[in-house]
């Protein structure tokens, strides 16, 4: 397939002569690529089409356009802040600034960068004593669980659920399925090491190592939480 920097310049000023700014992001800009890479494409436009988001094939290239007015940009950038994890922000932090015609672009991605650096709103005492009730109570599970299929969904939602409370309680960014696996690795290679090593192992059958490794994750958060938990 042709270069991914200048087929996606050649996207934008084909369908979208008007637009403000664009952005590359993704792992075609990375070490990651991979032969299933697309292109992550961010539109500013003025108006309609924006906003809108299209997958297409273009030059043999999967794409995901996401096109957006320049309200609209922050609208979602304010909404994914709010569920601390931000694949805007992260687009157009670490993205390919590829038109920017009035500084609308960089404008945007100096925001994002600071945005970004300052991390998600932070967690609250009831939000992470419920993150704690629920890996508390999925841990139980696991460990009078028989069903080996049972297991197998057991170990993946609370590989998540861990992984996830490990990012909260330090203050990092949220991701979803391989974003999330980067997001921990990054914060903490270590225990995202224990974690997806010992999930492998669980799947198997020995939950001991696994169930550790959680047992770590609820101690970073203030221990095991189940007995006297209440909403009110």
């Amino acid at each position: 397939m042709d270069d991914p920097v200048l087929t996606a310049r050649e996207l934008v000023r084909d369908r979208f002569p008007a637009a403000r700014a664009a952005f590359l992001a993704g792992s075609v800009l990375t070490g990651r690529r991979t032969p299933t890479s697309d292109l992550d494409i961010v539109v500013l436009l003025d108006g309609p089409p924006a906003p809108n988001r299209e997958n297409l094939v273009y030059r043999g290239w999967p794409v995901e356009l996401f096109v957006q007015t320049e309200a609209v940009w922050h609208r979602f950038a304010d909404q994914e802040t709010a569920k601390r994890n931000s694949p805007l922000l992260a687009m157009c932090s670490d993205g390919m600034l590829l038109v920017d015609t009035d500084g609308l672009g960089a404008s945007l991605q100096t925001e994002a960068r600071k945005r970004w650096a300052a991390g998600p709103p932070p967690l609250s005492d009831r939000e992470r004593d419920h993150q704690r009730y629920i890996l508390t109570d999925l841990l139980d599970d696991l460990r009078g669980c028989a069903d080996p299929a049972e297991r197998v969904h057991l170990v993946a939602h609370m590989l998540q659920r861990a992984s996830e409370l490990v990012l909260l309680v330090g203050g990092h960014w949220l991701g979803g399925g391989k974003w999330l696996s980067r997001r921990l690795a990054a914060a903490d290679p270590g225990l995202h090491r224990a974690l997806t090593e010992a999930a492998a192992q669980a799947f198997t059958g020995d939950t001991s190592v696994f169930a550790a490794a959680l047992t770590e994750v609820l101690d970073r958060a203030g221990g095991p939480l189940w007995d006297g938990y209440a909403v009110r």
